[in-house]
């Protein structure tokens, strides 16, 4: 029990890397100093996926899973949890290659108008 609750958590906590990896952006437009944990997520982020690696907490939570009696799975946590409800057809290198230009493009257009918010509020 303690295992399979263990392995939940760790979904959990990847599933919100993911999240702050896409969206994290936006919230350091509000908080600023957010950026500086932000922009080095967002980066390992698009080279996991422009890499075709799997994140480290993949084999983790399936390692927990197999400790609580469960079968674990093969490939990463996108082609596993993400994936099979976005792309049914499965995890390509194209995919995973667009998933990283999206993390590259979404936080690029965040940081290009966060810079630019700086620029005009510093004094002439």
């Amino acid at each position: 029990m303690i295992f399979n609750l263990a392995a939940d958590l760790i979904v959990l906590a990847h599933l919100g890397f993911v999240v702050f990896v896409m969206g994290g952006g936006l919230l350091a437009l509000r908080w600023r100093r957010l950026a500086y944990l932000h922009i080095p997520a967002a980066l390992w982020g698009a080279w996991i996926e422009f890499a075709g690696w799997i994140c480290p907490l993949t084999p983790l939570e399936n390692h927990l899973r197999r400790l609580a009696g469960e079968a674990g799975y093969a490939g990463g946590f996108i082609e596993h949890y993400v994936t099979r409800v976005l792309y049914p057809a499965g995890l390509t290198t194209t995919v995973q290659v667009a998933l990283g230009a999206a993390v590259v493009l979404v936080n690029g257009i965040v940081y290009w108008a966060y810079f630019a918010r700086r620029q005009k509020a510093r004094p002439a």
